[in-house]
Order: structure tokens, then sequence, then C-alpha cells
């Protein structure tokens, strides 16, 4: 599966960002994947006393700062701060396209896997639980709602998923929705 998901995002021709968007502000985020006989995708419950998506269940990532290099770096950094991983733990390998936040950051998702037997030290400022969810269980697609997103003008349907108690849904369903549709889904042969 991991070669295949390298193969699939190594082939992957982004879109640039819709001129709309250029002057949006930058975030990033990491689909974090811990590899093993059973591979997960690490996610995130924020921590309630954040000003901006109290509580939900997000993908680790944050805006750019000044001194990241790239946006890349952006997801990395944030990764590492909020779940106290090493940084040589994490190996990036590949990018997903860019989505509008409701908030109007232009975001964009990075893919890196990580070894399992890496360990967490969550930021308890940022970041209120940590979960992982199965890979295979994502691709099984066992949603139980498609919800009307309205983004900055934009409409787009969401999934929503719940997972041993946690809801994912808004703009993270959407991310591992690409994932799962562009990284990880058979190419239909035409």
């Amino acid at each position: 599966m991991m070669t295949l998901l390298r193969s699939r995002l190594r082939a992957l021709r982004l879109s640039p960002r819709p001129d709309q968007y250029r002057d949006r502000a930058d975030a990033a985020v990491m689909v974090l994947i811990r590899l093993g006989l059973t591979p997960t995708v690490v996610l995130t419950v924020r921590a309630s006393a954040l000003s901006s998506h109290a509580g939900e269940v997000a993908l680790p990532g944050g805006k750019r700062d000044l001194n990241d290099v790239d946006l890349a770096a952006t997801a990395r950094r944030e990764t590492v701060e909020e779940l106290g991983i090493a940084e040589d733990q994490i190996e990036l390998i590949g990018e997903l396209p860019g989505l509008i936040s409701k908030h109007g950051l232009w975001v964009t998702p990075f893919v890196s896997v990580m070894p399992e037997t890496a360990l967490f030290q969550p930021n308890q400022d940022e970041v209120s639980d940590v979960f992982e969810v199965p890979l295979a269980w994502l691709e099984k697609d066992v949603r139980v709602a498609t919800e009307r997103l309205t983004r900055q003008g934009v409409v787009q349907m969401a999934p929503i998923y719940e997972f041993d108690g946690y809801r994912i849904w808004g703009l993270t369903a959407l991310i591992l929705l690409d994932f799962l549709t562009l990284a990880l889904k058979p190419m239909d042969s035409a």
C-alpha cells in the first residue's frame, strides 16, 4: 500500500491556486500516516481554549509563519509543535490540492509517514486528544452523512465520519476524502 501511495502522490499534477484566493493567508496541514501492519492516520482534537475550531477534530497544522521556508515547513513545524513528535520521525511524501477554509485561509495539505514506534507528547495548550484512524476503515468511506458547506462563495459536499466517538467533518473530512480519492482509490481504467 505504501508503494502505491508514494507512486500516486509523485504522479499528482496539482493545479495552481485559483486567482480569487491568491491574496489569502496560507496555512498547511499534515495527513500523517503511522506505518505498521495496520497503517493509521493521526488526528487531533483541538484544545477547548483555542480561539478557533476549539474542540474540533483536525489534522495537525496551522498558519504559515514568516520564518517558514515554504508550506511544507509550516506543516512539519505545526505537526512537531502540536504532537511533540521528533522532526526526524516525519518523512514528507507528497502534497494534495489546496482548499479554502471557512475563515478564508488557503490550506495546503501534505502527506507524510512516520514509523510505527514514533511517540507523541501532545502540546496540551493546542491539543486535547490524539487518536488514529486505520486507513482500511477510511477506505471503506463509511460516512454517516454528507454535508453541504459554503465557504467563501464555494459550495463543497463534505463527508461526515464517526469513529470511536469522534466526529470527523468539515475541511478535515474534505482533505481526507481528497487523500483517499487521489492517493489510495484504484484509478479508472479508460
